[in-house]
């Protein structure tokens, strides 16, 4: 191991976390799975803390992997959240629902006439 880079337990550990994000993110939403990756990612930092790594074991290049990751996780859930408030627009005021198939067209009834209608001019 070079004394700049994490060992591999470190790289291998973040990497399954970003999967397992990424996996989430499908099925519960970029929040939900930012979160949860957020508290893997700490229980790593905190296991790979200086204390619990006697001196020389790289055990720097490891804390520093783990909040590099942190910050780049906690920015992906800032802009996960950013964009979801930018979507539900002001607060207070609901926008009308859209219908499956498009816009509905209110002025459809007039050109053609039903049929059985009867002709009284």
């Amino acid at each position: 191991m070079h004394p700049g880079m994490p060992s591999d337990e470190v790289t291998d550990a973040i990497a399954l976390i970003e999967m397992q994000r990424q996996y989430r993110a499908k099925e519960t939403g970029l929040a939900a799975a930012c979160s949860e990756a957020l508290r893997k990612l700490h229980e790593l930092l905190a296991a790979a803390q200086p204390a619990a790594q006697p001196p020389g074991t790289g055990h720097l290049a490891d804390t520093e992997a783990v909040m590099i990751e942190i910050k780049r996780v906690t920015k992906l859930a800032g802009s996960a959240s950013q964009s979801a408030m930018s979507k539900r627009g002001r607060p207070g005021r609901q926008q009308p629902a859209s219908h499956p198939r498009g816009p509905r067209n209110i002025l459809r009834s007039k050109g053609r006439r039903t049929m059985g209608r009867r002709g009284d001019r």
